[in-house]
């Protein structure tokens, strides 16, 4: 068991290392049953190691959510900017947002949605998406890629269906998880903004 000094760069490599290993434990299993000891057993460090990377629990787990977030919207973006054709950019984008979402557990997003300051987090991170996916929308009526369509009209509806994947309205209804609520809604939306 090691302790961190965050001063060094070998610290703030071993804090990523950390952080990572942390988010794949949430992922699997969620977070709320975890106490610090446990994470740091499963982790390979001591709790005062823990303590340098956050001062709690609960700040230890947003720490590992925001790293989620931050690690998928990278991935995401890059995915989304490989297609040419606005269309493919938009399943592209939806498509690399269930795969960001794929490893993560029924546990991870009950946790979720029971910890305000985790659940924050998504519900932000579900807001910049549906705002990305109404400036794709944008661009490709701009450039006649995509049939005319009301852009926000668009951007709008992605959100609402985002918020109730987000809430596990759409898992109730249909059975699908996040991520397969994903793929179903890129090709709805893939398919409505289609010339005609």
């Amino acid at each position: 068991m090691t302790s961190l000094d965050t001063r060094s760069p070998r610290a703030t490599a071993r804090r990523a290392e950390l952080l990572d290993h942390l988010v794949g434990l949430m992922l699997a299993e969620g977070f709320a049953a975890f106490t610090l000891d446990e994470l740091a057993r499963r982790l390979h460090c001591s709790k005062s190691t823990l303590y340098g990377i956050a001062a709690s629990k609960e700040q230890l787990v947003v720490a590992g959510v925001k790293r989620f977030f931050q690690r998928a919207t990278t991935a995401v973006e890059e995915q989304a900017a490989a297609p040419a054709d606005h269309r493919e950019r938009i399943s592209a984008y939806l498509l690399a947002v269930a795969a960001q979402l794929q490893p993560a557990s029924p546990a991870f997003f009950a946790d979720l949605a029971a910890f305000a300051p985790a659940r924050d987090i998504y519900q932000h991170n579900t807001r910049t998406a549906a705002a990305r996916v109404q400036r794709l929308v944008a661009e490709g009526v701009a450039a006649g890629t995509i049939r005319p369509v009301h852009a926000s009209f668009v951007g709008t509806a992605v959100a609402q269906v985002m918020a109730a994947i987000h809430r596990g309205d759409v898992r109730a209804a249909t059975g699908l998880d996040d991520a397969a609520a994903y793929r179903e809604l890129a090709d709805l939306v893939v398919a409505g903004v289609a010339p005609r």
